[in-house]
């Protein structure tokens, strides 16, 4: 089946579908999947405004190159296939790609740290040297249900800005980037964070928040910060022990 699809399609398609793929897996391999519910897209480099997503009913840890699903906004198959997607599932990241062009992948999980996080009042806090990134680029969306309706997606477009992290209120974690690399390893960052903070915070101890001014400075700063957070210097070690733990996502 990889040689077919893989002669279908050009070697850029290809591979974001390798990457795509590997990125399913690692969110797999560090256990942050949530059986088939949550999803990852990437769009497909070119003019038409087309994506790759994850077959719906396959595990994170069985999804391949070929397996993706090749939609257009609308979360309509425009490619042949034997496997379909969620549409429902679609909704929150064709409202992100469609709004941001920089938004090139999306990654939106249901960790227990980061749906825990999210049903704090206070939300992330500045504990940690990992906040720091994703509070320098941060937003939240208040919960509305199940995201099956339309109208929703102009309520979260307009949460986000031109954020890079969301926190969806008791709901999950949301990362968005130019590249597969940096989704991944914002995401990373900000589970990184939310353990982190829960850990700090269950032993009951007083904590030590980072001083407002560094946080400010941050801030300040926060395209520099988020772009200088090293996706692509990570994504190559991170494919590699994918392979060794979890081989066959370039197939």
């Amino acid at each position: 089946m990889a040689t077919s699809v893989q002669q279908k399609v050009s070697s850029e398609e290809w591979q974001t579908r390798v990457d795509l793929a590997a990125c399913y897996r690692a969110v797999a391999m560090y256990g942050w999947d949530d059986l088939i519910f949550t999803h990852i897209s990437a769009r497909v480099p070119g003019p038409e405004h087309h994506f790759l997503i994850n077959p719906y009913g396959m595990m994170f840890d069985e999804v391949t190159a070929s397996s993706l699903v090749k939609v257009d906004l609308q979360g309509n198959k425009v490619m042949e296939g034997e496997f379909d997607i969620n549409p429902a599932g679609f909704t929150i990241h064709s409202a992100v790609h469609e709004a941001r062009e920089d938004a090139k992948c999306v990654m939106h999980l249901h960790t227990a740290e980061g749906v825990a996080v999210s049903t704090l009042q206070e939300g992330l806090q500045a504990y940690s040297q990992q906040s720091l990134f994703p509070l320098a680029s941060l937003s939240y969306h208040a919960y509305e249900g199940v995201a099956l309706d339309p109208e929703e997606k102009v309520r979260l477009v307009r949460d986000l800005g031109d954020t890079h992290f969301m926190i969806l209120r008791n709901h999950g974690l949301l990362t968005c980037a130019d590249t597969i690399a940096d989704a991944f390893l914002y995401m990373f960052i900000m589970q990184r964070a939310c353990e982190i903070q829960l850990r700090a915070q269950a032993t009951g101890q007083p904590l030590i928040p980072i001083h407002s001014a560094i946080l400010q400075g941050i801030r300040a700063q926060a395209s520099e910060v988020t772009k200088q957070a090293g996706g692509a210097l990570a994504w190559p070690g991170i494919k590699r022990r994918v392979s060794r733990q979890l081989p066959g996502f370039d197939s």
